[in-house]
């Protein structure tokens, strides 16, 4: 007799599964996936559920040590094996995982100067400088700027509301001054081009976690949509909807690395670069080190203490360097 029951779904299938049940980015999504089919690769094709510590202390030890991998980057393979084992296949691992480890940076954060910061920003133009101000002048990462939605701004409080940030925490940074006009300009923009997907019968964005379940319009509301849409749009590659979605990263790369070495700067300088600067001028203007921490997102306040330069300052009515002249 004929069973009507599916096929069962494919290993890494059930891992994508658990991590769409359980909230996580695409991104996450994608980084994990990866790696447990590197560790697959790695034991020849065995299946997870016949291996075990032995097998993912031998493949991180095999990154370290061959691979010359970053901590951080080990890290991530380690959580995502113990993601596989622990949420997916429901297996516990025996004894304790005794991998070889890769050796921890040491490396202080690249600084600029506010006068570098400036000159960077003077051979920066349009979205991309905004975005930049935004990095700098209120701590963002480039990532959440990137996923920033028109809901997220408070522009008569000044203030940005960074939303399931890393860690999934949520927080609360400034909106700087000198970035409202830029910013407004670039809004009314965005406004006519959601205007126009709309017409089009288009104008839906991703919405996080069940949202799109449970308010199936939302998706194409104003407020929903992403302050930097990308000029493009895209199929979404959870749901299968076209969307617009937001700007890819590698853009502004490249045009900050263009406007550094324009500005004649001989630092290594990222995106994330901004985000240092801005916690090291604060304590550098005599912000409290506790509040550039809940500006930062930080959980632990020895995160925020690298950049520690003055200390146990007032840290009340706070501005962002950015409006420091």
């Amino acid at each position: 007799m004929e069973s009507n029951q599916p096929p069962p779904k494919k290993l890494l299938d059930q891992v994508r599964d658990t991590i769409r049940v359980k909230h996580y980015s695409y991104r996450t999504e994608e980084t994990y996936v990866q790696w447990i089919r590197r560790f697959i690769l790695f034991h020849n094709k065995r299946h997870p559920k016949e291996m075990g510590v032995p097998e993912i202390e031998a493949f991180l030890t095999h990154l370290a040590v061959e691979g010359n991998v970053a901590s951080a980057t080990q890290n991530q393979a380690l959580s995502a094996l113990l993601f596989l084992y622990q949420e997916v296949l429901c297996q516990p691992l025996d004894g304790r995982i005794d991998a070889i480890r890769a050796k921890r940076s040491r490396k202080l954060p690249t600084v600029l100067t506010p006068d570098e910061v400036r000159s960077v920003l003077q051979h920066m133009s349009g979205v991309h400088r905004i975005i930049v101000q935004l990095l700098y002048g209120s701590g963002l990462r480039l990532r959440e700027a990137m996923q920033l939605r028109i809901k997220d701004l408070d522009f008569p409080q000044h203030q940005i509301i960074v939303r399931n940030a890393k860690g999934q925490e949520s927080r609360v940074t400034m909106l700087p001054t000198s970035a409202v006009n830029p910013l407004q300009e670039h809004l009314k923009m965005v406004q006519r081009l959601h205007q126009q997907d709309l017409e089009q019968g288009y104008g839906a964005v991703v919405l996080p976690f069940a949202l799109a379940r449970k308010y199936p319009n939302a998706n194409r509301q104003w407020i929903w949509q992403f302050v930097f849409p990308s000029s493009t749009r895209c199929r979404d590659p959870r749901s299968g909807a076209v969307v617009r979605y937001h700007l890819h990263e590698s853009g502004l790369q490249k045009a900050v690395k263009q406007a550094v070495r324009s500005a004649g700067i001989h630092k290594r300088v990222g995106c994330h670069t901004f985000r240092h600067s801005f916690a090291t001028h604060l304590l550098q203007n005599g912000y409290d080190i506790r509040t550039i921490q809940e500006l930062l997102g930080h959980k632990d306040v020895k995160t925020t203490m690298i950049y520690t330069h003055v200390l146990n300052q007032g840290g009340r009515g706070v501005r962002s360097p950015l409006d420091i002249s």
